[in-house]
């Protein structure tokens, strides 16, 4: 089993800033991703941003040079710093990773969602 725990979420005027943190625990043998989803009232749950295998990152064109993800020399954990915020920024986020666990089943788990409001 993994555990995601995440924090950060919480309530920014428009044009502020935000860091949010996921830090994965448990039987983890290998992160294939990791990453950030988003998921606002009457929406489909979206990709924000994600790290994949080798190190490289995707993003969604609606948050590209606003948002950044990063993970310390800790590789369980990623960071989503998140810039000049929009109303339509606001949403639940969610922390989502896909593992190699410890037996070499691959599982994909989420985090319980942290809430980002954007509201002056």
């Amino acid at each position: 089993q993994v555990q995601l725990v995440e924090s950060g979420g919480g309530l920014v005027q428009p044009g502020g800033s935000l860091r949010l943190s996921c830090a994965a625990s448990g039987n983890i043998f290998h992160i294939k991703t990791m990453g950030w989803y988003r998921q606002a009232p009457g929406n489909q749950r979206e990709l924000v941003a994600v790290f994949t295998t080798g190190g490289s990152t995707n993003y969604a064109d609606s948050v590209k040079g606003r948002f950044t993800i990063s993970t310390p020399n800790d590789k369980n954990t990623v960071y989503l710093r998140m810039n000049s915020l929009k109303h339509e920024d606001a949403a639940v986020y969610y922390c989502n990773g896909d593992f190699i666990l410890s037996d070499l089943r691959r599982m994909t788990y989420w985090g319980q969602g942290t809430q980002v409001t954007v509201s002056s």
